[in-house]
C-alpha cells in the first residue's frame, strides 16, 4: 500500500495528473461543502433561538439588546483572542491568499477551529461582517488538511486549497461558476488548464450539497429583471461610478482603522469595533449581522430613500471598523449589502425619471455586483455571481458596464487595491508572485528529479569504486556526517578509475578521495519530496548552489534520499 501511495504522490507531482486531481477535487468539494453547511446550520440554529421570527431579524430586538449584543460579543471575542498566539488570530480570505502564495496552501486544524468558532461568535453577535470570508477559510483549510494528511506534494496541495475555496463560495451562494472564478481570480491569481477541472468539480460538489440541504433556490429571492431601454444607460454608468467611490471608501477606511488600532491590544480593538457597531446598529438595526434580509427588502423596493442612505453610510462605517480591527469574519457579505443599498438609490432615481422603464431590482443587483468587483478587484467573479443569482442573460449587458466602471474608479481614480491585498500589505506581507514562479509551483520535484544516484563516502577504495560503477549511476552523492554534501557525475569517477588502470595516475593509491579527483563537483542542499520546482529553485538561490537533493523523513532524524534536481532540469522543464 505504501508503494502505491508513493506512486500516486509521484504522479501528482507532474502536470498531466488530471484524473487524479479530478478525484481530489471531488473529495475536496465534499469536505468543504460539508464544513460550510455545518457552519451555516450552526449559526442559523443559534440565531433562530436568539432572534424573533427568523435568523436575520436583528431589527426585531429592543434598542438596548441591539446595542448590548455586538458590544458583548466583541468583548468576549477579545478575551478569547487575547490568549491566542498572534499568528492564530489571522484568518479569512486574505489569510488563505497568504498561505497559498507563501506556504503552498498549508493550513492547520487549529486555524480551522479558531475560524469556525470565532466567525460564528462574530456573526451571532450581530457584528457587521459576512460569512463568505470565513467560509473561504474553512473550505480551504478542510481541503488543505486532506492533502497534508495524505502527504501529497505541494503542487497538489495548492490545487486542493483552490478547490476548497471554490466549493466554499459555491456552497455559500449556490453559484458554482462564480466559485470557480473566485478561487482562480482572487485566491490563486492564476488560470491554468491543469487546475480548472478539479476546481470545477469541487465547485459543483459544493453547490450540490447546498442544494440537497437548502433546495435549488438561489441565495436571494429575485424578481424578473431586465434593462428597460437604452435611456437607462446613463444611470447604469453613474451607478458604476458611485459604487467605485463607495468601494474605495470602504477599502480606505478599513486600512485607516487597521493603521490606527494595530498598536492596541486585541481586546481593545475588538471592543472599539463592537462599540462602533452598537452605535451604528442603534441608528439603523439593518446593519447588524450579515444583512441579507435587508438586501431582499431592497430588491422588492420596500425601503425608503432615507433608509437606503442611512443603511449604506452606517454599514460602511461599521464594516470598516470591524475589518480594520481584525474580527474573524468576512467583508464580502457587507460589500454586497452596501452595493445593494447604493443600487436601490439608483433604482428609486430611475423610477422617478423613467417610471415606465426602470427596474428597481436590476439596480440593486448591479450595485451588488459592482461593489463586489471593486472591493475585491475581481470583476469576472462578480459578473458570474450576478449571472448565477439571476439566471437572466439580460442582466449581463448592464452588469458588464457597472463591474468595469466601478473597478476602474476604485483602482485607477482612487488608487486602491483589492481589500485583501491592501490589508496584507498593511501587515507587511507581499504576495506578488511572478508568472514563472506560478508555473514552477504547478510541478513537484518528483516529476523531474534524477533517481539514478548513488550515495557514497568521500573516501572509497578502488574496489568500492568498481562496485559503484557497475550500478551505472548518473550521479554520486558524496556524504559528510551521513548527509549528502556534494554531487559528482559518475562519469568523472569512471574516467579517473580508467586512468588508474592505464597507469596515467599513481597506482600506489589505496583509496580515492572523491573531493580531490578531477571532476565537476558542487554543493547540494536538501528539499523535501513534497516541494515544488519553485521551492527547489529558491533553495538553490539561497544557498548559491546548482542542485538540490530530494529527501523525505522515514523516521525521526532519518531521511531517505530519492534523487537529484539540478538548475538545468528546472530550466529544461520551463522551456518545454
Amino acid at each position: 500500500m505504501n508503494f502505491d501511495l508513493d506512486r500516486i504522490r509521484e504522479r501528482l507531482s507532474s502536470l498531466d495528473a488530471v484524473p487524479l486531481l479530478a478525484l481530489l477535487g471531488i473529495l475536496a468539494g465534499l469536505i468543504s461543502g460539508l464544513i460550510i453547511i455545518v457552519f451555516r446550520v450552526f449559526i442559523e440554529l443559534i440565531l433562530n433561538l436568539l432572534l424573533p421570527e427568523h435568523s436575520e431579524n436583528f431589527e426585531g430586538l429592543s434598542p438596548v439588546i441591539r446595542g448590548a449584543l455586538p458590544l458583548t460579543g466583541a468583548a468576549l471575542l477579545g478575551v478569547g483572542f487575547h490568549y491566542l498566539a498572534k499568528d492564530d488570530r489571522r484568518m479569512g480570505a486574505g489569510y488563505v491568499i497568504e498561505r497559498f502564495n507563501l506556504f503552498q496552501g498549508a493550513i492547520s486544524l487549529r486555524s480551522l477551529l479558531v475560524q469556525f468558532f470565532g466567525a460564528a461568535a462574530t456573526l451571532i453577535s450581530g457584528l457587521s461582517m459576512g460569512r463568505e470570508g470565513p467560509a473561504v477559510h474553512l473550505g480551504a483549510a478542510g481541503s488543505s488538511l486532506l492533502g497534508q494528511w495524505a502527504r501529497l506534494p505541494n503542487n497538489s496541495l495548492r490545487v486542493l486549497t483552490g478547490c476548497g475555496c471554490a466549493a466554499a463560495i459555491s456552497a455559500s451562494f449556490n453559484t458554482p461558476i462564480a466559485g470557480v472564478i473566485f478561487a482562480m481570480e482572487v485566491i490563486m491569481m492564476e488560470y491554468s488548464m491543469s487546475t480548472f477541472i478539479p476546481i470545477i468539480l469541487a465547485s459543483v460538489v459544493g453547490a450540490s450539497l447546498t442544494r440537497a440541504v437548502y433546495g435549488h433556490e438561489p441565495a436571494f429571492a429575485i424578481p424578473e429583471v431586465q434593462l428597460g431601454s437604452l435611456m437607462e444607460l446613463p444611470f447604469v454608468v453613474a451607478c458604476g461610478v458611485l459604487i467605485g467611490c463607495l468601494a474605495a471608501a470602504l477599502i480606505y477606511l478599513s486600512r485607516a482603522c487597521y493603521d490606527r488600532t494595530n498598536t492596541l491590544g486585541v481586546g481593545w480593538r475588538f471592543f472599539l469595533a463592537g462599540m462602533v457597531t452598537a452605535v451604528c446598529g442603534y441608528g439603523a438595526p439593518e446593519i447588524l449581522g450579515v444583512g441579507y434580509d435587508t438586501v431582499d427588502a431592497a430588491m422588492i423596493g420596500s425601503l425608503t430613500v432615507s433608509t437606503l442612505l442611512l443603511v449604506m453610510a452606517l454599514k460602511i462605517i461599521a464594516t470598516s471598523a470591524c475589518v480594520g480591527a481584525g474580527l474573524p469574519a468576512g467583508v464580502i457579505g457587507p460589500a454586497l449589502v452596501i452595493g445593494a443599498m447604493a443600487g436601490g438609490l439608483f433604482g428609486e432615481l430611475g423610477k422617478a425619471l423613467l417610471p415606465q422603464d426602470s427596474n428597481n431590482t436590476m439596480y440593486v443587483l448591479l450595485g451588488m455586483a459592482g461593489m463586489m468587483a471593486a472591493t475585491l478587484q475581481a470583476p469576472l467573479a462578480a459578473l458570474m455571481t450576478l449571472l448565477e443569482l439571476t439566471f437572466e442573460a439580460n442582466i449581463i449587458f448592464p452588469g458588464m458596464l457597472v463591474v468595469v466602471i466601478s473597478s476602474l474608479i476604485t483602482s485607477q481614480v482612487f488608487r486602491q487595491k483589492g481589500i485583501f491585498q491592501t490589508l496584507l500589505e498593511a501587515q507587511g506581507i507581499s504576495v506578488h508572485v511572478s508568472p514563472l514562479a506560478s508555473h514552477l509551483h504547478r510541478v513537484g520535484v518528483a516529476a523531474v528529479m534524477d533517481r539514478n544516484i548513488c550515495r557514497v563516502n568521500q573516501l572509497i577504495t578502488l574496489e568500492e569504486a568498481d562496485d559503484i560503477l557497475k550500478k551505472q549511476p548518473n550521479w554520486l552523492m558524496l556524504e559528510k556526517d551521513g548527509l549528502p554534501s556534494h554531487h559528482l557525475p559518475a562519469a568523472d569517477l569512471a574516467l579517473y578509475v580508467s586512468s588508474l588502470e592505464r597507469g596515467d595516475a599513481p597506482a600506489t593509491e589505496v583509496s580515492i578521495n572523491l573531493l580531490e579527483i578531477p571532476g565537476k563537483r558542487d554543493n547540494v542542499v536538501p528539499v523535501l519530496l513534497s516541494a515544488t520546482l519553485q521551492e527547489a529553485l529558491e533553495a538553490m538561490n539561497k544557498a548559491n548552489v546548482s542542485a538540490v537533493y530530494v529527501r523525505r523523513m522515514s523516521a525521526p532524524s532519518i531521511y531517505r534520499v530519492f534523487g537529484l534536481v539540478r538548475r538545468q532540469d528546472i530550466e529544461h522543464h520551463y522551456q518545454i
